[in-house]
């Protein structure tokens, strides 16, 4: 019997590095690992680096070709030598929201931004995080970076005056994987990832350089955008390497996402993102305008806040995730109590100072299970307008692929066909990014993409509810406090 050729892909995820080994024709999960990674949000590049070597161990005799799928804006400064000279910042850092200010109106306002790279920057995008280091190195900021190699890491103004490049979490693991690469020579990104720096145009396949000086005050390298299916070097053992991509591009890559499917993922973060034939342009800012690992078009609606909603709901409610859902699926509604999910500040809408508000507290509505239905209503409400902003952008919705963690919830699989306004599809759980990566190293291995069967699970019945009247009360209270919610948060 001939042996599979086998291909692995790595998801550097925000919380973890996971690994797969597939077979490369049919897509089969042979081998599988996972190291966590230190929480925060300025973090040692290295940790990822020692998560791979712990996720990988024993996986990869005779894997053919890697790529590698990571978290999206990251910002990853190196020297000359290829030395990283501060933590890399990640994409749920908000420090810049500043900046971001500064940033949109220095340009022209949003739709300049959106006319030059497809998207308005917000907090996350990697060009807010240039102007943020550049600002606090320039106010005097002098504290060492609180980083395992601290002592041998500069300040930040010393990081200002030795960067020479700037790279994404992504770029930066396929360099480290590759032999055949020293210093920053050769560095490499993919369209989908460069697509959320903000100064990468999917319209134009080209960088706005102009906007990395803007940003920083002065120009820093960046990796060459290679293609889709492209091998860009070899690993020390001689496997191929694919170009690699971000996490939502590899995921959609993963799904096998079609025409007319948006998938839905609730993990950390709440993402809704569809493939597309054409470039975006949303000056409101809430659909970004990214590219996929495929050579088309990936809009994309990202919240801050998603699965942890209902587990921290359930914490205060002093509920197991099972008897929160049960709670939520049991109460005949929310009785007009609305829930602003935004427990870390959100990106979408644009409020990262803002916190969680709880409106229409009365003594009927003070119930656990009405506040469980408020907190899965709030959340699905915030996704519900994501979809909404990808209708408006001309992207056709026709069934939607619930994700990640908060999928598993009962209670969201049997809301959302309401709120969402669409066919809930259940993929099978699986590491989907991790997946998309190995799909797209089995493509730069054979020279075709190859077509791989996702497993569908059949969702939770769905209820019938009043989703018009939801929906209002939720935009009614984020209008009314939205002033409230801009404001930095004066709490202890």
């Amino acid at each position: 019997m001939t042996q599979p050729r086998l291909v692995a892909g790595v998801d550097c995820s925000t919380q973890a590095t996971k690994v797969v080994v597939c077979d490369a024709e049919t897509g089969a999960v042979l081998r599988e690992g996972r190291a966590p990674h230190p929480d925060g949000t300025q973090v040692d590049p290295h940790e990822w680096w020692k998560a791979w070597e712990i996720a990988s161990d024993g996986l990869l005799d005779g894997v053919g070709a890697i790529a590698v799928g990571g978290q999206q804006h990251g910002m990853v400064l190196l020297d000359e030598a290829g030395e990283v000279v501060h933590p890399a910042v990640l994409w749920n850092d908000t420090s810049s929201a500043d900046a971001t200010a500064e940033l949109i109106a220095e340009l022209g306002g949003p739709q300049a931004w959106a006319e030059a790279v497809g998207s308005m920057p917000v907090p996350s995008f990697t060009v807010t995080k240039l102007r943020w280091l550049r600002d606090t190195a320039a106010s005097g900021a002098s504290e060492v970076a609180q980083m395992p190699t601290a002592s041998s890491l500069a300040t930040r103004r010393e990081a200002v005056e030795r960067a020479a490049a700037v790279v994404l979490p992504h770029d930066w693991m396929t360099h480290k994987l590759a032999a055949d690469r020293s210093g920053i020579d050769g560095i490499t990104t993919d369209r989908g990832d460069a697509s959320g720096t903000g100064w990468w145009s999917p319209a134009t396949n080209s960088y706005r350089e102009d906007l990395v000086e803007r940003a920083f005050g002065r120009s820093l390298k960046l990796p060459r955008v290679a293609g889709p299916a492209e091998i860009v070097g070899r690993t020390a053992s001689g496997a191929a390497l694919g170009a690699g991509t971000g996490d939502n591009a590899a995921a959609a890559l993963g799904l096998d996402l079609q025409v007319g499917d948006v998938a839905i993922s609730l993990g950390t973060s709440g993402t809704a993102f569809a493939r597309s034939a054409h470039p975006t342009a949303d000056a409101s800012g809430f659909v970004a305008g990214f590219a996929d690992a495929t050579g088309e078009y990936l809009p994309l609606v990202c919240t801050l806040n998603a699965a942890r909603v209902m587990s921290a709901t359930a914490e205060l409610l002093g509920m197991t995730l099972a008897e929160f859902d049960e709670a939520a699926l049991s109460s005949p509604g929310s009785q007009g109590l609305v829930l602003l999910p935004f427990l870390d500040g959100e990106r979408t809408p644009d409020l990262p100072h803002s916190t969680g508000l709880v409106y229409g507290l009365t003594r009927a509505t003070m119930q656990p299970a009405i506040m469980a239905r408020a907190a899965v209503e709030g959340l699905l409400c915030g996704l519900a307008d994501a979809v909404d902003a990808l209708r408006a952008q001309g992207i056709p919705v026709n069934r939607l692929l619930l994700l990640g963690g908060g999928a598993r919830s009962r209670s969201v699989q049997a809301l959302a066909p309401a709120l969402l306004g669409a066919e809930v599809v259940l993929p099978e759980p699986a590491e989907y990014v991790a997946l998309g990566a190995a799909r797209q190293a089995a493509w730069a291995l054979t020279g075709d993409l190859p077509t791989w069967q996702i497993p569908v699970g059949k969702p939770e019945p769905a209820i019938t509810l009043d989703a018009t009247k939801i929906r209002a009360n939720y935009a009614q209270v984020l209008t009314n406090t939205r002033p409230l919610l801009a404001s930095p948060y004066n709490g202890s």
